[in-house]
């Protein structure tokens, strides 16, 4: 009994490990998965976990904050204080089903990228939506995908931030899986900011 319980403190441990990687990985008997991660904020986080969570490839997203100065942010300092930080995802990915470069065109439709103070009815530095990168590729994709954005709406200047992504601060408990978990609520929210209807008339 002793040496069943060891060991499962060990597997334990090991994906603690695994999940603060810049990878995940998952075994599940003699297939191996490698899961990146990317990250974006484009406003109210529980709105872009719902976004990315139907995604094919995407095996899960995390509400949290990014880009600021303060470690270990609480909501209400993000939101009330100057942190520097905004709402953020991250993105768990499989590479084999979807690509960084799909994962864009997904943040793209998926915000106002011409609303400098924010997105929809949230309005502040912590609710503007930023394409983080975590590496050169990256970032030409980013600048790739905003010159032919802006080329589709004639030259329309997009203001969505290009950041160099440091470090992710996952968000408080009851901020994961809000959409899911507070059904009712969340509906009423996202129906009040009138995202989908601003986001139908962007790219519709």
């Amino acid at each position: 009994m002793t040496k069943v319980i060891f060991f499962i403190i060990v597997l334990i441990n090991l994906n603690t490990l695994n999940s603060l990687a810049g990878t995940v990985t998952v075994t599940a008997g003699d297939n191996k998965n490698e899961y990146k991660k990317a990250y974006f904020a484009g406003g109210c986080f529980w709105c872009m976990e719902e976004s990315f969570d139907k995604v094919k490839g995407v095996i899960k997203s995390i509400s949290g904050y990014s880009g600021g100065h303060v470690k270990n942010p609480t909501y209400k300092q993000v939101i009330y204080k100057d942190t520097g930080h905004v709402e953020a995802i991250a993105v768990y990915y499989d590479p084999e089903l979807i690509s960084y470069e799909e994962l864009l065109k997904v943040f793209w439709v998926n915000i106002d990228p011409f609303d400098a103070n924010g997105q929809f009815c949230d309005k502040g530095k912590s609710y503007r939506s930023v394409a983080f990168y975590q590496n050169i590729k990256q970032k030409k994709l980013i600048e790739n995908s905003i010159s032919s954005i802006e080329k589709k709406f004639n030259k329309k200047k997009i203001v969505t931030l290009v950041w160099k992504f440091k470090k992710f601060y996952p968000a408080e408990d009851y901020h994961q899986n809000y959409y899911q978990n507070n059904f009712l609520r969340y509906l009423a929210y996202k129906s009040g900011c009138q995202r989908e209807e601003i986001l139908k008339k962007i790219w519709n």
